[in-house]
């Protein structure tokens, strides 16, 4: 008769998520037990890199992906990166090994107490089997919720359950399959046509779904038939349109009276793939300007309900998109030729930043994916690259340090085609070190830039906004990353300025690499 762990695993396989994430404990070992030969286990130092690294792989492969965590204290240290995979929207399986059925009422060693309320409202899903029989279907509904909500879900599994045998009935299970529709209504697609062909001046606002959907070509497309001026929507986790487009009119700000003023005169606003909006900084101002009206299109019910103006329509934005390519008349287009970038700043006593992207910009391939983490040169990012390819961006959606350096081992190992560059700030490095352990483990190839200017840059910025002054625990000295990626087992050198930078970056490696350079500080 089939076990637990034998249906489990044969049910994975056949969905394809053969690729686990993991940090394993004692109540995750029987699971792992007898594991395919066709199934990959990449091993983590720590649970917060092990979320940040399936967080990166899931956004590059489009596709779920099984992360394996321990109990309790395991599902605890992963919270931080899992605010992240939230608002990026990555369908991550996290499961975590329980006490056997009989200690967990005793609360002994590693039960995780009231398993299914720990990781709420972070995930969409939450679950714990009632009994053994039970933990196949269980494991497909956390499967096919992730896939559903593109949101993280949770299953904590008693660890005597896996080694259980079922009747064949159960496999009844393997062969399910879950699909979801989502079109919006030929009507609706024609009303809102009529709306964007009857505007005097549209305005396109794109967010990171957008990218992550597989939209970026045909946004592109659609916004130079219609001649329509693009932003991006604040606090994006994605780039969904070049940045040197001549049609790109930059991210929006995280300020409702900054955006607010930054779309205005526009007046109808098509916002697609986002939320409306992810705010930051307080700036109170009106929501929209003046005479302007705003149209969501999501697929995300909750999204459009707590939007807090304009009509939302909840329906596949790449349909929509479609349907209105579809229905309105192509303008003659504008001109389409990229806007050259500007010569970058230069730093007094360190490289400053725009310096950094500049050659990184001069010497990486086109098709190169940056995951970036370095909160306090924002503007200098967005002043010197040119990014024109899908996938060519990952953030840290919710703005939880200790997303670069695991994504970017993600990322690279998702997307094994493409180089990978992980950008990253002093500061956030210290999150996600331990990832420097796995890039070398199964020599991922990706490039650690590691941008060190001693100070958490973005901290003392927004002190700034806030009108405060001699705030402690800002100043992070003394860090030498080249040291720390030596003893990870990564390669890792100093740049001692740009023609040096240039340099390095000019050259490949089979597997990780780590390049280190002093920048001057600036404002994001």
């Amino acid at each position: 008769m089939p076990t637990v762990r034998t249906i489990a695993h044969e049910f994975l396989e056949r969905r394809g998520l053969t690729t686990i994430f993991g940090n394993p404990g004692s109540n995750e070992l029987p699971f792992l037990a007898g594991l395919p030969e066709s199934f990959s286990y990449v091993l983590g130092l720590h649970e917060g890199v092990v979320v940040g690294m399936a967080d990166g792989y899931a956004q590059a492969t489009g596709r779920p992906v099984l992360v394996n965590l321990h109990a309790a204290a395991g599902s605890g240290n992963a919270m931080g990166a899992l605010t992240n995979a939230v608002y990026s929207r990555s369908p991550l399986v996290l499961t975590a090994g329980q006490q056997v059925r009989s200690a967990i009422g005793l609360e002994a060693m590693l039960a995780n107490v009231e398993a299914t309320q720990l990781m709420r409202p972070l995930v969409g899903w939450a679950g714990e089997p009632s009994c053994a029989a039970d933990v196949p279907r269980s494991l497909a509904q956390a499967v096919f919720e992730a896939e559903l909500q593109r949101r993280p879900t949770y299953l904590s599994v008693p660890y005597d359950d896996w080694s259980a045998e079922l009747g064949d009935d159960v496999t009844a299970t393997l062969g399910r399959s879950v699909r979801r529709g989502g079109s919006a209504g030929e009507d609706q697609v024609l009303e809102l046509a009529a709306r964007l062909d009857g505007a005097a001046r549209p305005v396109l606002v794109l967010g990171g779904d957008a990218d992550a959907l597989g939209l970026f070509d045909r946004a592109v497309a659609f916004a130079e038939e219609r001649d329509l001026p693009v932003w991006v929507a604040p606090s994006p986790h994605r780039l969904p349109f070049p940045n040197r487009h001549p049609l790109f009119r930059g991210v929006l700000p995280a300020g409702i009276g900054a955006l607010s003023a930054a779309l205005d005169g526009h007046d109808l606003i098509l916002v697609l793939g986002a939320p409306v909006f992810r705010y930051h900084q307080h700036v109170p101002g009106p929501f929209l300007p003046r005479g302007a009206t705003l149209v969501q299109v999501t697929d995300d019910p909750g999204e459009a309900a707590r939007a807090p103006v304009g009509e939302a329509l909840v329906a596949d934005p790449g349909a929509v998109l479609d349907g209105l390519r579809a229905q309105l008349p192509v303008r003659a287009p504008g001109k389409t030729a990229f806007v050259p970038t500007p010569e970058p700043a230069t730093g007094e006593h360190a490289l400053h930043p725009e310096q950094v992207f500049a050659a990184l910009r001069q010497t990486q391939p086109a098709d190169t994916a940056y995951v970036v983490e370095s909160t306090s040169t924002n503007s200098a990012w967005w002043r010197q690259m040119d990014l024109r390819r899908p996938g060519s961006y990952f953030w840290p959606a919710a703005g939880g340090l200790g997303f670069g350096l695991p994504a970017a081992v993600g990322v690279a190992m998702g997307l094994p085609g493409r180089p990978v560059v992980g950008v990253i700030g002093d500061g956030s490095a210290n999150y996600g070190i331990t990832a420097l352990w796995t890039a070398a483990r199964y020599q991922v190839p990706v490039t650690f830039l590691i941008l060190r200017n001693g100070t958490y840059g973005a901290l003392r910025w927004f002190a700034d906004v806030l009108g405060t002054t001699g705030v402690p625990g800002t100043e992070i000295p003394g860090l030498d990353f080249t040291a720390i990626a030596a003893g990870y087992g990564v390669p890792a050198t100093t740049a001692s300025d740009v023609d040096d930078l240039r340099a390095q970056l000019k050259t490949t490696s089979a597997g990780p690499r780590l390049i280190q350079v002093d920048t001057e500080l600036t404002t994001p």
